[in-house]
């Protein structure tokens, strides 16, 4: 189960990763673009909720998988509430990142 555990994590890590890097690049066009978008501050907020709450979730699958043993039972309750924890803060990135499609550039050269 413990091979299965840290496959898994590090399978969501880099995932995690890949989003973390788009929101970037998304973040860097919505910059670049300057503040006449109608949605310029949203997007910026939004942005940095997103890569906020997806570095949390990285600090947490990164405490799960290297720094706890999954086998201890003793601990096991406390990489549950931390795993619980991931999964909400995914959920909300995923929110997040709609809502950033929604408000993001609708056509022209400065699409994201």
């Amino acid at each position: 189960m413990n091979h299965y555990a840290t496959k898994k994590n590090a399978a969501q890590s880099m995932l995690d990763v890949a989003l973390v890097m788009a929101n970037c690049s998304q973040l860097k066009r919505v910059l670049h673009s300057g503040p006449q978008h109608r949605f310029y501050i949203p997007l910026i907020a939004l942005i940095s909720m997103s890569i906020s709450l997806q570095i949390i979730v990285g600090l947490l699958v990164y405490t799960c998988v290297l720094k706890y043993d999954l086998n201890d039972v003793k601990k096991q309750p406390r990489l549950n509430t931390m795993n619980d924890a991931a999964t909400i803060f995914v959920f909300f990135t995923v929110l997040i990142n709609i809502f950033i499609t929604a408000f993001g550039f609708e056509s022209g050269r400065n699409s994201i």
